[in-house]
């Protein structure tokens, strides 16, 4: 479908809501692309960016980021209050939310957000989900975490615990200590979902409390989300929120295509851009970003993104830890960065899993995780592998290497097997699939390699090392294992997770970085790099913020071309 259909049906669509004060700018289409299509419009079943991308505009949680400096905020609990032994949290819920509508509510009173549907909300993420498996907001936010949680589960208790409603409150008890537990309720996982709407068998509908509502996919490949003109917040002088009528995501998963939607003025944004055409963009266009006002406005941040492949530790080759170590010394990281990411990337992989951001990460050590990254070192890559039985690759047999189709994936994944070919001996072949493909086959381990990338959840190295928790890994190697993706089982990791989990914030930081060494030194994971793409916008996109978990926040967000002395006066 053409661009200039979909944007006139979004007009056919949107409700104005006059009745409410509006900001002077209001209105308008943010556009972008996604390069791939949402695998779920469940929140609790989101485990992908994509998704996240989308359902973030059109779902909230009790608390959320603030898009500037990453701190938390209040969204539906008005307000929270943490124990001083840090297990319990009680939050006062909002009375002034509303559902967006939906054929199942009978009145405006019905769509009203009640403590009975955050309750109802951490119940379902409890339960098993349709195909029998846990719900991934059972993995972040519940098991082994939240009292009760786990027998709610399994069926051996009919309520959670540790999860209690008192008048308009609710209130969740932790089975230990965790001041930053509410950092994970910000997660797009903790999204509060309408009873009503759930028991309805309506929740593909995707009816939220967000400031845009989700309306049914014109085709495969747009979606639109138009203004909720029932949101709740207003800004700081009283205008009703969001200033824009519409957002609307294309799914366009080549980069190439990307920029020229961009340059055609046809999206607003493009987050990271085709390596063929750096130069391109950033020097052919210097008039673009230096002109008064600038056609162009760049963000060039590092993010809370580490990019890896992972071992499929089901395979027997690769059980033997000296088998992956070789792996890892085997890759001249600074040939893929210099020849394939031509500058974006803050950092290749020699430090852990965990992005070195510091100013974000403060307190955590990271000049001593670095003494067990890995750096290149073919010699040593060749002993090991000969040591574990495969002079020169020989018996090794070839590797599969999954990967989701993508301009930078295959550019990378062609380089990474030249360079395991050359050193080792060993053939790499590479198995592009869609991303939807792509993330079962990484579920259900069919595959020796993969590609993957993590993007932080919150602010803390957990969300990172939990990809490794031992615990995540179901007993039946038949059942999919999103948690967990390489099956990586390791005690002495976990005892280290769990025991800084449990810990205060000071002995958190230490625990997490032993368990950090530890995934070093038994490494299920061959560290790439840490993500610094060019982000690149329109100036008169006004109110963008960027930050380094690439949470994007539209509520204020409005067009409006810039006038030269306007511009002048804004940045003196």
């Amino acid at each position: 479908m053409k661009l200039v259909t979909v944007i006139f049906l979004v007009f056919l669509l949107i409700s104005c809501g006059l009745d409410k004060k509006q900001f002077e700018f209001a209105g308008g289409s943010f556009k972008m692309a996604i390069d791939n299509t949402p695998t779920t419009f469940i929140a609790r079943e989101a485990t992908d960016v994509y998704s996240f991308e989308l359902l973030s505009q059109v779902m909230e949680g009790l608390v959320s980021f603030n898009p500037e400096d990453l701190s938390l905020q209040p969204q539906i609990a008005e307000k929270w209050n943490i124990s001083e032994d840090g297990t319990v949290f009680t939050f006062t819920i909002r009375n002034d939310i509303l559902f967006h509508e939906n054929e199942v509510f009978e009145s405006e009173k019905d769509r009203k957000l009640t403590v009975e549907d955050v309750l109802f909300t951490f119940e379902k993420a409890c339960k098993p989900n349709t195909e029998g498996n846990p719900t991934a907001a059972y993995l972040l936010l519940l098991a082994d975490q939240v009292k009760g949680a786990k027998q709610f589960y399994e069926g051996k208790a009919k309520t959670i615990s540790g999860i209690k409603i008192k008048k308009n409150q609710i209130e969740i008890t932790l089975l230990n200590p965790d001041q930053t537990y509410i950092n994970k309720l910000a997660n797009l996982n903790a999204s509060i979902v309408s009873k009503k709407v759930v028991q309805a068998n309506k929740e593909t509908d995707v009816v939220g409390t967000g400031p845009f509502r989700f309306t049914k996919p014109i085709n495969e490949t747009s979606f639109v989300l138009l203004k909720n003109s029932d949101y709740y917040l207003v800004d700081n002088k009283g205008n009703a929120l969001p200033y824009l009528d519409s957002v609307i995501l294309y799914v366009q998963p080549h980069k190439l295509k990307q920029l020229k939607l961009f340059e055609q003025g046809k999206i607003s944004i493009i987050n990271g851009l085709p390596t063929s055409r750096i130069t391109e963009m950033l020097e052919g266009r210097i008039s673009d970003f230096n002109a008064q006002p600038p056609l162009i406005v760049l963000y060039n941040n590092p993010l809370l993104v580490t990019q890896y492949y992972f071992f499929n530790m089901n395979e027997p080759r690769f059980q033997d830890v000296r088998v992956r170590k070789a792996f890892n010394y085997a890759l001249d990281r600074k040939r893929l960065a210099d020849n394939v990411l031509r500058n974006q990337y803050y950092e290749y992989g020699i430090y852990g899993i965990t992005p070195p951001v510091s100013s974000v990460f403060k307190g955590y050590d990271f000049s001593e995780i670095k003494k067990y990254g890995y750096d290149y070192n073919p010699k040593l890559a060749k002993q090991l592998l000969a040591e574990a039985g495969y002079p020169d690759g020989k018996g090794f047999g070839s590797v599969n290497l999954r990967v989701d189709i993508s301009d930078l994936n295959t550019a990378v994944a062609e380089d990474i097997s030249d360079q395991i070919y050359q050193t080792l001996g060993i053939n790499v072949n590479i198995d592009g699939s869609d991303f939807e493909q792509w993330n079962e086959d990484g579920n259900m381990a069919r595959g020796d390699l993969f590609r993957t990338a993590w993007i932080a959840d919150y602010s803390s190295p957990e969300t990172f090392l939990a990809n490794f928790y031992g615990k995540l890994v179901p007993k039946n190697p038949r059942l999919p294992s999103a948690g967990n993706q390489s099956r990586y089982i390791n005690p002495l990791f976990d005892s280290y997770f769990e025991q800084a989990r449990a810990a205060g914030q000071k002995g958190r930081l230490e625990l997490f970085s032993k368990a950090e060494i530890e995934l070093l030194k038994n490494p299920p994971m061959i560290l790439l790099w840490y993500a610094n793409d060019f982000t690149l916008s329109y100036s008169r996109v006004r109110n963008l913020r960027n930050n380094p978990m690439e949470f994007l926040d539209l509520r204020r967000v409005y067009i409006r071309d810039w006038t030269k002395e306007e511009y002048l006066k804004s940045i003196q």
